[in-house]
């Protein structure tokens, strides 16, 4: 393993995704002059989820930078595999911050990486959906976005539903596998590497972005699935695996002792090292990890699991099903990418953000693209996508 300090993303390159009036606003507001922007602060999506803090714009500049650090070392044959555990923030949009996420460090490497790279495959194992990544890339089939994720239609950010394919030339592009409460070590691993191996197979990656984020494990604050820390770095060892360059990111997580367990062992797997069990006496956290000082405490058991048999079984072929459509790898012409891989303008772009975003019009937005999946009339393909 080398180590790097990466320099912090400049503010070009925070442009590179996100809008100028967004990453003004960043650079500008702060504890002590928030009052002075009004409603400004309501455009944005400052709320208890998206605080002010001081020094927000340094922290969204350093997480971001070495990510697009990560991308460069992938790109120049620096790293097989990449890692930085600040960065995975899903769920920053172009225009505003969104669950505790405020620049999307992921969007920014992807974008990076298809300078070089014809295909990027993104896999979110996150206990919340990967909303983000997803509407950044829905519209194009050089990045599949695949998410694992907990979804009941209203825990946040209450998207990731089976029926959100991508739309246009990103149709089928877009893979979420919803599942409930209380999912246990061997139902998640088995279907993970059920959907995963034909996923990677058919969409044959250049290189790949794996979203760690440590809320899925079992005893999280928030969370509400029965994972062990060895079965989610199982998830991060399969995909390793398969030999494609790869950066491995960071993202949520809520007990502070276990997300530490985890990123230190996933960091393990990756290095093919073995780890002692027993934690190292290292004061003063020592008493953060009693009474077993263990690297694997047992997280299971919590939550009943609401995941019947059937169900997952529903879902894998849900999945295997949409895989159908992908007969080949797509492939590109290699040239410059221009700044906005969509191929829309800004205003077109909000509009659809904005129609996504409002729960009624959704509702009538989903029931248009299933009318549209189910074959009745494939002639509103164009409509949908104006």
């Amino acid at each position: 393993m080398d180590l790097y300090i990466p320099r912090r993303a400049t503010r070009e390159e925070l442009l590179e995704f996100h809008s100028e009036d967004y990453i003004k606003f960043l650079e500008s507001v702060t504890p002590e002059n928030a009052h002075k922007f009004g409603e400004r602060l309501s455009k944005f999506n400052i709320n208890d989820d998206n605080p002010v803090f001081e020094g927000m714009y340094d922290y969204c500049s350093m997480y971001a930078g070495a990510s697009l650090d990560a991308s460069r070392k992938l790109i120049s044959g620096m790293s097989d595999i990449a890692i930085n555990w600040s960065g995975g923030l899903h769920h920053a949009k172009k225009y505003e911050p969104s669950g505790f996420c405020y620049v999307n460090d992921i969007v920014m490497a992807i974008l990076n990486l298809l300078r070089v790279y014809p295909r990027v495959l993104y896999i979110d194992i996150d206990l919340h959906h990967g909303d983000g990544v997803q509407e950044a890339f829905y519209l194009t089939d050089r990045v599949m976005t695949v998410s694992f994720h907990k979804y009941d239609g209203w825990f946040f950010p209450a998207t990731g539903n089976y029926d959100e394919i991508g739309l246009g030339n990103g149709k089928h592009f877009a893979l979420n596998v919803p599942l409930r409460d209380g999912v246990d070590d061997e139902s998640y691993v088995r279907l993970f590497k059920s959907v995963m191996e034909p996923v990677i197979t058919k969409f044959q990656p250049s290189a790949i972005i794996q979203q760690c984020g440590a809320d899925s494990l079992g005893c999280d604050r928030l969370g509400g699935f029965n994972l062990s820390i060895k079965a989610h770095g199982e998830c991060v060892r399969f995909v390793k695996s398969f030999g494609i360059p790869m950066i491995v990111v960071g993202g949520g997580g809520y007990t502070p002792r276990n997300v530490s367990r985890l990123w230190c062992y996933e960091t393990s797997v990756m290095t093919n090292v073995d780890l002692d069990t027993k934690l190292p006496d290292t004061l003063p956290f020592r008493s953060f990890f009693q009474p077993d000082y263990s690297l694997h405490p047992n997280l299971g058991g919590r939550i009943d699991n609401k995941n019947t048999k059937e169900y997952l079984e529903n879902i894998r072929c849900h999945s295997l099903e949409s895989l159908r459509y992908l007969d080949s790898a797509p492939s590109v012409a290699m040239q410059e990418i221009p700044p906005d891989i969509q191929n829309i303008d800004d205003s077109t772009e909000r509009d659809i953000v904005d129609r996504l975003s409002k729960d009624s019009e959704r509702e009538g937005y989903l029931n248009e693209e299933r009318y549209w999946i189910s074959g009745k009339d494939d002639s509103r393909a164009g409509e949908l996508i104006e």
